[in-house]
């Protein structure tokens, strides 16, 4: 097998010959308006032995390890182009499918999501379980060979541009709210799927609402066991690895970005010690990831709380420095208007303030407020 530093510096000379061919990197979720260019850059990767690194061979992938694939991603970062096209189908729906998968479901997805015939978007999230997803609501009731799906998913990255999704749904209504839901592989094209573009205060539209009625899934879609879908959903969440590097250039950027508020303007020295405690914190946060390495742990918490902070104040500070008409229009209006979201996506600020308290400081865990009873 080929080391890592063998394999780093493969990756690149091959990124130095075939970036112009790539989108700009976008990071975990392709725009709506580059899935072309995604597609067209993900079937390079495949054809050019550069998708699924550390996947096994059978399935289409490279056969290497995952610090070969943390490598891969980390230059990548380096250069400026995305590793993946659908990260939700290669990291979340290809690591589910390869450890709870069938023969079948893994011979049906696998190669053909490495070549990106298979686009997968996540069905988690819903209006009133979103921090707290084990409370979803969607159910899919079994009737013989097939699932009856009723229910609303929201925050869907991707939803309209894909054909596959991965759904969690409850399966039994009478059980505690982890072990009465199921994890699903969904075909996005079956009757009562009806995709509705969720628009912005920005005026965008990057998520999508999706809704079921009565919507008939076949029983093999299924993955996993039977109410069982929690501990997949948290197994394939948490077990992903190698990102650490990546988000270590992404926050040298943003610093840099930061470092450049003060060209060419007369700063107030308020202004100016706003900028160096920015700079000081994202130093800070930094120097963590590096400590951290390439296992993520709880402190990552601290980085998502930290760093999302951080850009907050950096957009609100932008603004004050251009002054009243940038919020008219313009990038500083953008920014104002779409930093609150940092405080949502990923995590809410409140989830990583309480896995800080709970898991790192060791405080009481917060206490759970059960709902009254119907009468």
């Amino acid at each position: 097998m080929i080391t890592v530093d063998d394999f780093a510096q493969e990756a690149k000379h091959w990124l130095a010959e075939n970036k112009h061919l790539a989108p700009r990197d976008y990071g975990a979720i392709c725009p709506p308006d580059m899935v072309n260019e995604g597609l067209a850059w993900q079937k390079h990767l495949y054809a050019s032995g550069k998708a699924g690194i550390h996947w096994p061979v059978e399935f289409g992938g490279q056969g290497l390890t995952a610090a070969h694939q943390a490598q891969w991603l980390y230059e990548c970062a380096l250069v400026g182009v995305p590793g993946v096209f659908n990260m939700v189908g290669l990291v979340l729906t290809g690591g589910a499918v390869q450890k709870f998968g069938t023969p079948e479901q893994q011979a049906k997805h696998l190669n053909a999501t490495l070549r990106a015939e298979h686009v997968w978007c996540q069905l988690f999230s819903e209006p009133g379980a979103g921090s707290d997803l084990g409370s979803l609501s969607t159910k899919a009731e079994r009737d013989g060979d097939r699932y009856i799906v009723n229910g609303q998913k929201v925050w869907c990255s991707g939803a309209r541009y894909s054909n596959w999704g991965i759904l969690m749904a409850r399966t039994n209504s009478d059980a505690p709210k982890h072990e009465g839901i199921s994890f699903f592989l969904l075909d996005m094209s079956l009757p009562g799927i009806e995709i509705r573009p969720l628009k912005q205060m920005t005026g965008e539209a990057e998520f999508d609402e999706v809704f079921f009625t009565d919507v008939e899934m076949p029983a093999e879609a299924l993955l996993g066991p039977l109410h069982g879908g929690w501990g997949v959903g948290m197994a394939v969440l948490t077990s992903e690895r190698g990102h650490i590097g990546t988000s270590v250039i992404s926050l040298e950027r943003r610093l840099d970005s930061i470092s450049r508020l003060a060209e060419g303007r007369d700063l107030s020295p308020t202004e100016r010690q706003e900028i160096v405690k920015l700079l000081s914190k994202g130093m800070a946060y930094k120097a963590m990831a590096q400590r951290q390495g390439p296992v993520a742990s709880t402190a990552a918490s601290l980085m998502k709380l930290g760093i999302t902070e951080m850009m907050f104040e950096t957009s609100m500070l932008r603004s004050d420095i251009s002054g009243m008409d940038s919020l008219l229009v313009g990038p500083e209006a953008f920014g104002v208007l779409s930093a609150p979201g940092g405080r949502i996506a990923g995590g809410t600020s409140q989830v990583q303030r309480n896995i800080i308290g709970e898991r790192l400081l060791g405080l009481p865990r917060e206490p759970s407020i059960k709902k009254p009873e119907n009468n």
